[in-house]
């Protein structure tokens, strides 16, 4: 007895990009903004770039899951800098190592209008 199950058919239906109705389904999702931010509280940070940074810089936490952070800056931060978060955290200072795996200036509007870069930080 065979288990093999048959492959699913791949349909060849053709796209009309210019048919009204996909038109106008197409044109309600124009605004949408597809990030993670406004699903997080964002929190203010100091964070200190290098590993013997005396000085602090303001930064916004805008995403964190586990061992990974998102900061919202007004400055970049290169790749592969290791840097330290200091954050409030029921009421004590929480203090994390990381190292910018990513940064970019920001994409949206507000963000390009107040010279915003995201950067990501992978927890060490």
């Amino acid at each position: 007895m065979s288990h093999i199950k048959s492959m699913p058919k791949v349909s060849n239906n053709q796209v009309d990009w210019n048919d009204p109705r996909l038109e106008a389904l197409l044109r309600k999702t124009e605004e949408w903004k597809l990030d993670n931010r406004g699903a997080f509280p964002a929190q203010d940070v100091q964070i200190h770039i290098g590993w013997g940074a005396s000085a602090a810089r303001k930064a916004t936490l805008v995403w964190e899951a586990e061992r990974v952070m998102v900061l919202a800056a007004n400055f970049l931060i290169p790749q592969g800098e290791h840097v330290r978060v200091d954050r409030i955290s029921a009421g004590s200072l929480r203090t994390v190592w990381a190292v910018v795996a990513e940064g970019r200036e920001g994409f949206r509007e507000e963000d390009k209008e107040n010279g915003v870069y995201v950067h990501w930080l992978h927890i060490g």
